[in-house]
């Protein structure tokens, strides 16, 4: 049993070290890989001898659990890793997840906000709160320059570039990247410093730029409540996460002519296939423009 505890510790030192993972993800990795330790012991298993046939059934059980097949993607995913890194350690000799397939997700289109529509979202933040003006900025801040929340809620003051128009982002891996910003964002920034610069700050929090009203770095969950309450007073009945705002910066660029690998440098990913996600969109928008104004098209 300590032997298994020794490699699920090494496991974790290899995803944050070497594959360089945020604590929040290593965290979701090992809730999974715990899911699998807990099946290898009601079945009497070790790492070293789960089969295929045995992975299956634990696949499985994770069917009849109810669990989304989105999900269970995730999860067979995390399997995957944990095994690899078995492999490359030298504790087993052959990979019984090499033919682990994970279930069939359906295309999902994700939602995505007009420029009308962000406009309506930020037209409902009332400037007269304490937190108005910094909840506009932030906001504006998500959609012109398309961060992850958690890019978002880490991002320094002194990381932003106000003369030259781009802020440096921390994104996934520790991986730095140059952003451009609109002229908006930064004007809303200069409106909301005016009340940041009175704020009491904690300690440690003294270079982040979007603070919560006791001083501190904003969490995750703040920056969902508050797109919720504002996309619900706007009136807007689409599914609005920060991640909205992510998709509809990518999507607006793209409808505006912009090239599929600048739109992969600004979001910060790696491959162009996540970045592809967005061209079935492009392609709609495209189709959408053609039957309108094609001359073939008109009545």
């Amino acid at each position: 049993m300590q032997h298994r505890k020794d490699i699920v510790s090494k496991y974790k030192t290899y995803l944050r070290l070497e594959k360089s993972l945020s604590s929040h993800s290593v965290q979701a990795y090992m809730l999974d890989l715990d899911k699998l330790l807990r099946f290898m012991e009601s079945e009497g298993l070790t790492y070293s001898n789960m089969t295929y046939m045995n992975l299956q059934q634990f696949v499985a059980q994770l069917h009849d659990m109810g669990i989304h097949a989105r999900s269970q993607a995730r999860i067979i995913s995390g399997i995957r890793s944990f095994y690899r890194f078995l492999i490359l350690d030298g504790y087993i000799t052959a990979d019984p997840t090499e033919l682990l397939e994970s279930p069939k997700i359906g295309f999902r289109v994700p939602e995505v906000l007009s420029v009308n529509e962000i406009n309506r979202i930020l037209d409902t933040i009332d400037l007269s709160l304490p937190e108005g003006q910094r909840n506009r900025a932030m906001l504006e801040v998500l959609y012109s320059c398309g961060l992850r929340v958690s890019e978002l809620t880490s991002l320094r003051y002194s990381d932003v570039y106000f003369e030259e128009s781009f802020i440096k982002v921390e994104g996934k891996g520790r991986k730095q990247r140059l952003v451009p910003i609109s002229e908006v964002a930064i004007y809303e920034i200069r409106n909301y410093l005016y009340d940041r610069n009175l704020a009491k700050v904690k300690k440690g929090h003294e270079d982040i730029l979007f603070l919560s009203r006791r001083g501190a770095a904003l969490s995750r969950i703040m920056v969902f409540h508050i797109i919720k309450q504002q996309v619900e007073m706007a009136g807007i009945r689409k599914n609005v996460s920060p991640h909205t705002f992510r998709h509809s910066f990518a999507t607006h660029l793209l409808e505006g002519g912009a090239n599929l690998r600048a739109i992969q440098e600004m979001l910060g990913h790696e491959n162009i296939t996540t970045t592809e996600i967005y061209t079935h969109i492009d392609r709609e928008f495209l189709r959408k423009e053609i039957l309108e104004h094609h001359p073939r098209s008109r009545k």
